[in-house]
């Protein structure tokens, strides 16, 4: 399904953006005046084959596992934890429900890996391939196999949401100690030392982070990843939640949806599957910068701009669905602006210094 998937990703269509840029060009403002809104409307008007898009439907699909690196504590919360939030995001009562309903987002909850049976919350699909991940510092996390699984569940529940109409999808997790996961990932591919890497994710002590550190150092060394082979990267130092949300960006650009990413443990994901098919790059779109430094690194790698620079490290999708508004308002500039001819800008005023006026604004 996976090579099937690759296969389906197509250039964004060269002609739908080559109209938006026309008439953004043309819009009642300065030459790129509105610069990151404008980029996103010619990247979704590449996407989605119209130099017009309005009125897509959004999904934000948060995927959950656990991690058998916890157990090296690395986090300043129990492993319980996880199976306690998803618990809060079906009750509707967490940060990502909140964002969700303000941009007008379907959440969509996954169970990939959690270490417990969830009580039955009819707003959770169980796709659950393990009980969570091995611990990395001692053995691989995954056999290859799991993490194939885990990729082709994210590209068939990609498509399922595609199917019922979504064009957006923004990338969610949730998993106690997957910073540790993420930033593996990353050092894998970032000359960076791990020092420079590893962030503080739930807001861990300095001895915690000290212990971060040597349980990555050890797990790198145990596993010796190989950076060459991205399933080897993901399946060695990676998790359930991870590996499905690489098949949620290759399904969505397979289907010619956007993927919008959230913070560190997304844009790993967005790393390896860029990795595997350097084509979906176009179909990301960067939302806010956390305060992990290994975030902002991944997203240089990819080469995907984020937009916000709000101090976020919570994840479920929170930026994700900041990101989401922003697409929002992009989709309202290019269909609700005017251009100077359909707003007679020049004519509307007092004459022909006003013509002369009109052109200094546009240069």
């Amino acid at each position: 399904m996976m090579e099937d998937a690759i296969a389906l990703i197509k250039p964004l269509d060269g002609q739908a953006m080559e109209k938006c840029q026309i008439r953004l060009d043309n819009l009642t403002k300065p030459l790129n005046s509105l610069h990151s809104f404008e980029h996103l409307a010619l990247q979704l008007a590449g996407i989605t084959g119209n130099a017009r898009p309005q009125n897509i439907k959004k999904s934000i699909i948060l995927m959950a596992a656990d991690h058998g690196v916890a157990v090296e504590n690395v986090s300043a919360y129990p492993q319980e934890v996880t199976v306690q939030m998803v618990g809060n995001f079906c009750k509707g009562g967490a940060a990502i429900n909140t964002f969700a309903q303000h941009v007008g987002a379907q959440l969509v909850l996954v169970d990939m890996g959690i270490a417990a049976e969830l009580p039955p919350f009819p707003q959770i699909q169980s796709e659950k391939i393990a009980y969570g991940t091995k611990n990395m510092a001692k053995e691989p996390a995954m056999t290859r196999e799991q993490a194939l699984r885990a990729i082709e569940t994210g590209i068939r529940i990609a498509r399922q949401e595609i199917i019922k109409g979504s064009r957006i999808l923004g990338l969610g997790e949730m998993g106690i100690a997957n910073t540790t996961s993420s930033t593996a990932i990353v050092a894998c591919y970032s000359s960076k030392t791990l020092s420079e890497l590893c962030g503080r994710g739930t807001g861990i002590t300095d001895e915690i982070l000290s212990k971060k550190l040597d349980v990555l150092e050890t797990a790198l060394a145990v596993n010796q990843p190989d950076p060459n082979d991205p399933l080897d990267v993901l399946r060695k130092v990676g998790g359930l939640e991870i590996a499905g949300l690489v098949g949620v960006i290759l399904g969505a650009a397979s289907s010619g949806a956007a993927v919008v990413l959230d913070g560190l443990i997304t844009t790993a994901a967005a790393l390896v599957a860029v990795k595997i098919a350097p084509i979906v790059k176009d179909y990301l779109i960067g939302s806010h910068i956390s305060s992990e430094p290994a975030h902002k690194v991944a997203l240089d790698m990819i080469g995907v701009p984020a937009h916000l620079q709000l101090d976020m490290r919570l994840g479920e999708g929170t930026g994700a669905a900041l990101g989401i508004s922003l697409i929002n308002a992009a989709l309202h500039v290019i269909n609700d602006m005017r251009t100077f001819g359909e707003a007679e800008v020049a004519v509307a005023q007092d004459g022909p210094g006003a013509l002369k006026q009109t052109k200094d604004v546009k240069d």
